[in-house]
């Protein structure tokens, strides 16, 4: 019952799509959502060409430190630059929303969510997973979603009214039933370090009550992984929208859940997030709430 649910809100927000485009002018590109997909799936597979070639070019010379842990290279900055101009020509319309230029939310109805490198520090130390990660939203709701990790060559990819897809092959969330026998994803906090202790309480919970945690360094790609059933939980705060916005519709489509900390949809905006296969999704929020106060 909720995968249909959720097959029926989404076809209601595509039909809802359709008709403003009807009406204003943008009907062949919304018309023809595989096409729009395919497009940027290219732009992305471009975009990444230019990291992979780029990787072991990089020395401490190129990096810039944004913030503490937070670091930025010319490859963010010329991945970013082609990601904005291609996407722009290809929906003008829609605004952008992307880290390094750090756009205000919603400048427009339709927004191009965009991180040119996600996983900047593995990125900056030679190793995978890294990721270009590309969103359309209709106001806050995401409506396609690529992520595309360099490291292996997969691109993965949905719209609202279609499957999850890596490289072009159907993919579902796990039916890992039971948090016990769940393989979970997370991220360190790097820069906010205001819930630490909450979040090293839950790990440790979780250690006993799963089949183990990683930490690979790339959100996007952990949420895409949860969308094909790598892993069955992914959770982190103090995320930004470009970070998730792709990943998001990915585990939707693929059948999953996505929440914030409160199990509510604050999570593009919010600054948390719990993806997961679905069938664990309240079984993790009452675990998180023994140590997360939403008072």
């Amino acid at each position: 019952m909720p995968v249909r649910l959720n097959e029926k809100i989404a076809k209601y927000f595509y039909l809802q799509i359709l008709f403003f485009c009807i009406f204003n002018g943008q009907k062949n590109i919304l018309m023809d959502p595989e096409k729009l997909l395919t497009d940027v799936c290219s732009i992305a597979r471009t975009a990444g060409s230019f990291l992979k070639s780029e990787i072991h070019k990089i020395s401490e010379k190129n990096i810039e430190t944004k913030s503490e842990h937070d670091f930025v290279t010319y490859v963010d900055k010329a991945s970013e630059k082609f990601l904005i101009e291609e996407l722009s020509t290809l929906f003008p319309e829609a605004g952008i929303i992307a880290e390094e230029s750090r756009q205000a939310k919603n400048a427009h109805r339709f927004n191009w969510i965009v991180d040119p490198l996600d996983g900047t520090s593995n990125y900056i130390h030679g190793m995978a997973p890294y990721a270009v990660s590309i969103a359309l939203t209709d106001y806050d709701n995401e409506i396609l979603g690529v992520v595309y990790e360099v490291g292996q060559d997969e691109c993965f990819s949905t719209s609202v009214n279609g499957q999850t897809k890596l490289n072009n092959h159907p993919v579902r969330v796990s039916a890992t039933p039971l948090l016990t026998q769940s393989f979970i994803a997370t991220g360190f906090p790097s820069r906010d370090y205001s819930r630490l202790p909450e979040y090293m309480e839950l790990m440790k919970a979780l250690m006993f009550e799963s089949h183990g945690i990683r930490r690979l360094g790339s959100a996007a790609t952990d949420i895409a992984y949860v969308a094909c059933g790598r892993f069955d939980i992914f959770y982190e705060y103090h995320l930004s929208a470009w970070d998730v916005a792709a990943g998001a519709v990915l585990v939707k489509q693929a059948g999953g859940k996505v929440s914030d900390f409160s199990g509510k949809n604050n999570y593009l905006f919010g600054k948390e997030i719990i993806t997961s296969n679905g069938h664990l999704h309240m079984d993790f929020l009452e675990q998180l709430n023994k140590f997360f106060n939403h008072g």
